[in-house]
């Protein structure tokens, strides 16, 4: 999987806990927290992170924003 990345502003909105649960079970995963993203509407509502370059994934909870990226990693 390529690059995560988080914004820290989301980080209010639950996505810090999966930016350290995903550090601890995977710490070979490139991941890097960003202070904006650009994606301020989406980032506003929801959890939120880019893979790669483009690619925005977005759940309602922390929880389905890890479930998802787990299923990604494999």
């Amino acid at each position: 999987m390529k690059k995560i990345k988080y914004c820290c502003r989301n980080f209010r909105t639950g996505s810090k806990s999966v930016y350290k649960t995903l550090k601890s079970e995977f710490p070979e995963l490139k991941q890097k927290k960003k202070d904006c993203l650009g994606n301020c509407r989406m980032c506003a509502k929801q959890c939120m992170v880019t893979i790669g370059k483009k690619e925005v994934v977005v759940a309602p909870t922390a929880e389905a924003l890890y479930g998802i990226l787990k299923a990604r990693i494999g």
